[in-house]
C-alpha cells in the first residue's frame, strides 16, 4: 500500500467520475520535478543580496513559504516593505530558473505512460499553473507536451491565483467539461486546496512535499509517482465503469 489511504478506497473514490471527460495538471512538481531548480535559484539569489543575514534558506523554508505559491505573494513575503524590489527580484529569479530548466528539466516518473492513457481515451486536458506563462511554456515544451495540452491556464492571468479555485474553474469552462467528470493532479498544498475548492477530484503527487503536508489539503488520495500501482488500479476501475 502506498501513501494516503488504501487502494480499495482510492478505487472507490475515482469510480464516481465515470465517464471521465478531462484531466488537469499543475506543472511545477507535477509534470516535472522542478522544485530543486527553483530552490537553487532562490537560495543563491537571496544569499547574494544578504537575505536572512546572508544565511542560505533551507529546503524547509522553501517548502513552507515559497513552493507552489504565486509570485506576487512570494515577493510580498520576501520584500514586505519594497514592492518594486520584490517584483524585480522575482523577474530575475525566473530568468535564472528558465536557464536552469532549459538544461536540467526531467519528467515525473510515469508521466508519459499516463499521457498515452489519456490520449488513448480521448480525454480533454489542460495545464493549470501559478508559474509565469514563459516558464509554463518552456517547461511544457521541454517535456515535449506542447501538442498534448489544449489550454494553459496561468494564475496571474486570472483575478485570483491558486489556492483560489478560479484557475481550475476557468480550465473547466475553457474545455467545456463538468467538475463531476474531471480529474486533477497536483503536488502542492496550494494547488490541492484550489482543486478541492473547485469541487474537482484532486490526486496529490508526493514529488517533494510530504504525505502529512499534502493530506492537510484533503486530496482524494496521494500517489508517489505516475507509476504508482494504486493510481493504475483506480484508473482501470474508472475505465471499466465508464465502459
Amino acid at each position: 500500500m502506498t501513501a494516503g489511504d488504501s487502494s480499495s478506497d482510492s478505487i472507490a473514490s475515482l469510480v464516481g467520475l465515470a465517464p471521465l471527460e478531462a484531466v488537469l495538471f499543475d506543472i511545477d512538481g507535477t509534470l516535472c520535478d522542478s522544485d530543486p531548480l527553483h530552490y537553487y535559484a532562490f537560495r543563491e539569489m537571496l544569499q547574494e543580496i544578504g537575505f536572512n543575514d546572508g544565511v542560505p534558506i533551507t529546503e524547509d523554508f522553501f517548502a513552507e513559504h515559497i513552493s507552489g505559491k504565486h509570485n506576487e505573494d512570494i515577493a510580498e513575503f520576501l520584500f514586505p516593505d519594497d514592492t518594486p524590489r520584490g517584483q524585480k527580484f522575482m523577474e530575475d529569479k525566473e530568468d535564472m530558473f528558465r536557464k536552469l530548466a532549459s538544461e536540467q528539466l526531467t519528467p515525473v516518473s510515469g508521466l508519459y505512460k499516463l499521457k498515452k492513457w489519456i490520449e488513448d481515451h480521448g480525454l480533454k486536458r489542460a495545464a493549470v499553473t501559478n508559474a509565469p506563462r514563459p516558464n509554463a511554456e518552456l517547461m511544457i515544451s521541454s517535456l515535449g507536451l506542447t501538442d498534448f495540452f489544449e489550454a494553459v491556464i496561468v494564475g496571474s492571468e486570472c483575478e485570483h491565483a491558486k489556492p483560489h479555485p478560479e484557475p481550475y474553474l476557468k480550465a473547466l469552462d475553457v474545455l467545456k467539461v463538468s467538475k463531476e467528470h474531471t480529474l486533477i493532479f497536483e503536488d502542492s498544498v496550494a494547488g490541492i486546496t484550489a482543486g478541492v475548492a473547485a469541487g474537482v477530484a484532486t490526486i496529490g503527487i508526493m514529488t517533494r512535499n510530504t504525505e502529512h503536508q499534502l493530506m492537510e489539503a484533503k486530496p482524494t488520495f496521494l500517489i508517489e509517482s505516475y507509476d504508482d500501482l494504486k493510481l493504475w488500479a483506480a484508473l482501470e476501475a474508472l475505465e471499466e465503469k465508464g465502459a
